[in-house]
């Protein structure tokens, strides 16, 4: 069974996203073994500079890169990745399933988006879209593609 990691910058806080992310949480859990690991966004001045802001982002590298466990195979999100389609998706998770080492550890930055060390490590870039959106809102999205992608494999209904 494959074992995903999914390591998000800043905690859930609304509802909406909590319940989304337990549901699509619990949907997973009959495809592989997920574990959601949260971790402080550090703290920034009202306005913060350049050199704040990248001070920051480097504290929340280190501790992103201390949470990607031995092996896996590291997919950071982030604006300039690849566009997959759900199909692309299904793809990723069949070949990490079928590899020697079946872990897959994805990458999720705060407000500020991921160190530039972070994503240099990651063995791939992947973009949810070329529109913004809430890192917060990124983590349901990809709880869902993820669940979509083991549907897909599966032959499943929910893709139609």
């Amino acid at each position: 069974m494959l074992n995903i990691r999914v390591i998000c910058v800043g905690r859930l806080r609304e509802r909406f996203y909590t319940d989304a992310a337990a549901e699509y949480a619990k949907r997973l859990s009959a495809f592989c073994r997920l574990e959601i690991c949260e971790l402080p966004e550090e703290r920034r001045p009202a306005s913060p500079s350049p050199a704040a802001t990248a001070a920051a982002l480097s504290r929340e590298g280190e501790a992103i890169a201390a949470k990607i466990p031995p092996g896996a195979f590291t997919a950071a999100l982030c604006v300039e990745g690849d566009l997959l389609a759900s199909e692309d998706v299904a793809r990723l998770l069949e070949r990490r399933a079928l590899s020697g080492s079946p872990r897959l550890c994805f990458l999720i930055g705060g407000s500020d988006g991921l160190d530039e060390a972070v994503k240099k490590r990651a063995d791939m870039r992947i973009s949810m879209s070329r529109m913004t959106f809430p890192h917060h809102l990124a983590r349901v999205m990809l709880l869902e593609q993820l669940y979509r992608g083991f549907q897909i494999s599966e032959g499943g209904r929910y893709h139609k």
